[in-house]
């Protein structure tokens, strides 16, 4: 899970995508269901170890999860994972959705 700590980092996780499926995922450290979500996304990882996994800490990269919310034209939420493919978002979640299994079988229907 690599830290997404600038605009820069955020322009290229995003031009990853072009190669493959990356997932965003912004977490809180104050916020219990956040916590429990950051535990699934680390599930998510011990499986598919070669999944981009970028983290977003909204306490420490407010200026980051508000152009994500711009760019992708979507609301701030808090725990929120986003799938980007092509540098679009082709999935999201929030809150109690944000699970391994959620994300594994979205990861699924995009790959047909």
């Amino acid at each position: 899970m690599r830290t997404l700590e600038s605009l820069a980092d955020l322009d290229e996780a995003v031009r990853r995508s072009y190669t493959h499926p990356i997932l965003i995922f912004k977490h809180s450290i104050t916020c219990g269901r956040s916590a429990m979500a950051f535990e699934e996304v680390e599930e998510l990882i011990a499986i598919e170890p070669a999944m981009d996994v970028y983290l977003v800490s909204v306490q420490f990269g407010g200026m980051i999860s508000k152009e994500i919310a711009r760019r992708f034209a979507l609301r701030h939420e808090s725990p929120q994972a986003l799938i980007v493919q092509r540098g679009t978002v082709v999935w999201h979640a929030s809150h109690l959705r944000v699970t391994r299994e959620e994300i594994t079988s979205a990861l699924a229907a995009i790959a047909g």
